[in-house]
């Protein structure tokens, strides 16, 4: 059986890491509702720029470039992911 000392300092020790583990829980929250408004704060841009390159689209010729022209059998899509700092004067 283990002794009084010995309870102690494992109690001591599991209020520690749980102490510890609540303020990481802390961090990880916080962090995620940070990425969750700037999600929130680019859907304008995202929208508009969907606006742009359909407009885009419509107007230019798909002959002008391969690329420029609708495939059938897509294996493979690509992400553009626009990075925006905003900055106060």
């Amino acid at each position: 059986m283990a002794s009084l000392r010995d309870l102690r300092s494992r109690i001591s020790s599991v209020k520690n890491t749980q102490q510890v583990t609540r303020a990481m829980k802390m961090v990880a929250a916080a962090k995620l509702r940070r990425a969750q408004e700037n999600i929130f704060n680019t859907r304008p841009f995202a929208y508009k720029l969907s606006e742009v390159i359909a407009r885009l689209k419509d107007q230019l010729d798909p002959t002008v470039h391969p690329l420029f022209q609708e495939r059938e059998d897509v294996t493979r899509r690509i992400t553009v992911s626009i990075a925006m700092r905003s900055v106060s004067c």
